[in-house]
């Protein structure tokens, strides 16, 4: 445990997975088929997670690849303008395309496309993991995505035994979007190895169940796996709060309750907070809570990269707010 606290505390983390733009009518609550004026801004879930760990006071590069055209420029560019470290990210030409997605700013009836056909970013390769010095770091972190498919996968798990080898602890977002992976048994197979490899593991009820082949089952996947491989778990239970499974103990924390604009980037601000505040000394308890705050702030914003909080927001939204829900064993 204390080792995975120390790597966290240097607060300069590598972070594998994709860059994408996202795309959301304007102004918020409009359909997408009856907007007029659509807005773009920086997503993906890993550069959503480099840009909120920016944001917070510590220091990331992302490792992916992106599309050898204007898309693939403004993500880079984007990534840039925040303070992200790009000298891991590899453009790629041919028939590769950057992910698109398009959602809406709303939540009733909200409704989001990807498009993801041909990603760029799963051309990421071994070579290209290999290019990383990972003894310049304190953490590596992933997002699931990154091992829907090929070389991205392998690619990913080779990453995975060299920050091991380099005294790394491995961070570790299940992230399941079904859309991307060619199949749900795979899918579970694999998300279920990347997890057996990990330090730290964070996902909804929804994910573990899925690891775990039914969603009555995820909460006994997220206990087994702390009391195994994994040092901290982090079984995330939406409007209920979250578990967090630490040697032996169970820690239950509220969340922060906010009209929500929209769901998308909660769970990339999460991680964020989450691991800026175990990486400025926070309590494990308190750092959940702040990565509690950081999802709340961010779904009441329109974009994802654009509306993780930096710690100016996040302490006015801690001053301001009467503090998390109560919940009950």
């Amino acid at each position: 445990m204390q080792k995975v606290l120390d790597g966290i505390s240097k607060n300069n983390f590598v972070v594998l997975g994709r860059a994408g733009m996202d795309i959301f009518p304007d102004p918020p609550g409009t359909r997408t088929e009856d907007a007029e004026t659509l807005k773009v801004g920086l997503g993906g879930s890993s550069a959503n997670i480099a840009v909120g760990i920016v944001k917070l006071g510590g220091q990331a590069s992302l490792v992916t690849s992106v599309s050898d055209d204007s898309i693939g420029k403004y993500c880079l560019k984007q990534l840039e303008s925040y303070g992200v470290n790009c000298s891991f990210v590899r453009a790629v030409g041919g028939e590769y395309r950057n992910s698109l997605a398009v959602y809406e700013s709303r939540v009733e009836d909200h409704q989001t496309v990807i498009y993801r056909n041909g990603a760029a970013d799963f051309q990421f390769t071994k070579e290209d993991a290999e290019e990383v010095n990972y003894n310049d770091f304190g953490a590596l972190v992933t997002a699931g995505t990154v091992f829907a498919s090929e070389p991205s996968r392998s690619a990913t798990f080779h990453a995975f035994d060299l920050a091991r080898t380099a005294g790394l602890p491995i961070i570790f977002d299940i992230d399941y979007r079904p859309y991307s992976w060619p199949s749900p048994k795979i899918a579970e197979e694999v998300l279920s190895q990347a997890g057996g490899l990990s330090d730290v593991i964070v996902g909804n009820d929804e994910e573990f169940g899925f690891m775990a082949g039914g969603i009555n089952k995820g909460l006994d996947k997220a206990r087994a796996l702390s009391q195994s491989t994994a040092q901290i778990v982090i079984y995330k239970m939406g409007e209920n709060g979250a578990i967090t499974f630490v040697d032996g103990d169970e820690i239950l924390t509220g969340i922060y309750e906010v009209k929500a604009l929209k769901p998308t980037g909660a769970g990339d601000s999460f991680m964020a907070g989450f691991l800026a505040g175990l990486a400025n000394n926070v309590s494990l308890h308190d750092s959940v809570l702040r990565g509690s705050a950081c999802a709340a702030i961010v779904v009441g914003k329109p974009g994802c990269a654009p509306a993780m909080p930096n710690n100016h927001d996040l302490d006015i939204f801690l001053t301001q707010h009467r503090g998390p829900s109560d919940v009950k064993a």
